[in-house]
């Protein structure tokens, strides 16, 4: 074989192994294109089915059959607290007007801070913290001697709490609670069972507990929404024919409080 022969065969075989070369590259390049494009194809993807759940309205709450002047209530945000019981010197011993804004209307409270203190401390307490933001009153008696809207739970289920537990005060001996009057419901407990839950009295009741239940004030305005609730009467399957969830759902929206000018 000649020089020229040698020469032109390695230069082939370079030729051939740059092709190769050439090819194997065009291919790798190729592939992650083709790898680029399904990747942000699987992104588009993610975000126009991100953006379609995102846009997508959420599902109405079932609606309730509401008293005459009541809106639908709002859902409730189904959280109790970790807050810790407030000194019973908050209430200052003085006198204070509490409004419960409702998908009814207001209720105007008066809070008698010489007589229960430690209860309208707390009352005070969680007012500030918001503690009663959406929160259904959950339990309703309409019977001929126990008429009372029971409320302060944000649960809804009347099992929450604040975080905290404190003792019964200025209780009625003989056990009856007129209408028009503020009590704090409780545990089976006195010493540790009031917290947050309260009860409107609408009618005149008797609770024949021994220990009794805390009376921290009076109802100044609002009754005849607590008797139009009553009215509309108690979900089957609760505790009783005459007590059980209300028919017609009320919640408190948000609560005020102020201290009374002598």
């Amino acid at each position: 074989m000649t020089k020229k022969q040698e020469r032109d065969r390695a230069r082939r075989r370079w030729e051939k192994q740059q092709a190769t070369t050439a090819a194997r590259a065009e291919k790798r390049a190729r592939n992650k294109r083709v790898g680029a494009i399904v990747a942000t194809t699987a992104i588009v993807i993610a975000l126009v089915g991100g953006l379609a759940v995102a846009l997508k309205p959420d599902t109405p709450a079932k609606a309730q059959t509401t008293a005459a002047g009541c809106e639908q209530p709002p859902q409730p945000l189904g959280t109790s607290a970790k807050l810790e019981l407030p000194d019973k010197a908050t209430a200052k011993g003085a006198t204070w007007t509490a409004t419960l804004t409702t998908n009814c209307g207001d209720i105007v409270l008066e809070l008698d801070g010489a007589k229960a203190p430690q209860a309208v401390a707390s009352f005070i307490q969680l007012a500030r913290a918001d503690y009663w933001l959406n929160s259904p009153c959950q339990r309703l008696g309409i019977g001929d001697s126990f008429k009372l809207l029971q409320c302060g739970d944000p649960t809804g289920t009347g099992e929450g709490t604040p975080g905290y537990g404190f003792g019964v005060e200025n209780a009625p001996k003989d056990g009856k609670y007129p209408r028009g009057t503020l009590a704090m419901a409780r545990t089976k407990d006195p010493v540790k069972g009031n917290g947050g839950q309260f009860f409107l009295v609408n009618g005149d009741t008797s609770l024949p507990d021994a220990a009794g239940y805390s009376i921290f004030g009076t109802i100044t305005k609002g009754l005849d929404i607590v008797d139009k609730v009553a009215a509309a009467g108690v979900q089957p399957g609760g505790e009783s024919a005459t007590i059980g969830a209300p028919v017609a759902p009320i919640s408190i929206l948000r609560v005020a409080v102020t201290e009374k000018k002598a």
